[in-house]
């Protein structure tokens, strides 16, 4: 795994902090890991959030004390960039990637008591304070409704109404990414998950007919 790598000039270096981010990639994704020309401005939004670029982020409408919604086509990179993201940051408290999927898993193995623990649970604790978890919930869309002990639970949706709470009290920070739409979005998850996404997240969009970098 690459090391991380903290920002401490006030310019932005943006071809610099891609030519960092390719090699990190490559070490983690394989050689044939390459950043395209035409994912530039995705890049760039990112990296403007994420080195606190305050003139940029202004420009953009983008806010700091919002987390970050990354939409886009099945296979176009959002994972892997998210992923990439938590090396180059000028805060060591950098977001912990977990799928949706492993969600929907643990919450069949323990319950209710998921719900807590990407929420209410959520914090670092110290002597001093608690510093609430950046979780990037990767591929919101693809896990299930599911039934624990015969009760129907839209998981990710009462985690992301949860970390809403914790967001107004102790401006707690949620990333995303997702293959869906808004109208998607509100389909599965409802009008008020959607309404608190637009309040805590900023959208940042790959071309819908980008093309998957998978095959």
């Amino acid at each position: 795994m690459p090391e991380t790598i903290i920002y401490q000039s006030n310019q932005f270096p943006f071809y610099d902090c891609l030519k960092v981010l390719e090699e990190a990639g490559k070490k983690i994704y394989g050689a044939n890991f390459q950043i395209l020309e035409k994912d530039h401005q995705v890049f760039f939004k990112l990296l403007v959030y994420f080195l606190r670029d305050e003139e940029n982020a202004k420009r953009l409408n983008m806010s700091f004390r919002k987390g970050i919604l990354l939409t886009g086509p099945i296979g176009c990179g959002k994972t892997s960039l998210m992923n990439l993201m938590r090396f180059i940051s000028v805060s060591k408290n950098a977001h912990i990637m977990v799928s949706t999927r492993e969600v929907s898993f643990q919450f069949i193995q323990e319950g209710y008591s998921v719900i807590q623990k990407y929420s209410d649970q959520a914090f670092v604790r110290n002597s001093q304070s608690r510093k609430p978890k950046i979780y990037c919930f990767d591929d919101l869309g693809a896990e299930n409704t599911l039934k624990y002990f015969g009760n129907d639970c839209n998981v990710m949706a009462e985690i992301l109404l949860s970390r809403y709470d914790h967001f107004v009290s102790y401006k707690m920070i949620t990333h995303i990414t997702t293959n869906l739409n808004s109208t998607e979005l509100e389909n599965i998850y409802g009008n008020r998950v959607r309404s608190r996404l637009r309040e805590t997240c900023n959208l940042i969009s790959f071309d819908r007919s980008a093309s998957d970098k998978r095959k």
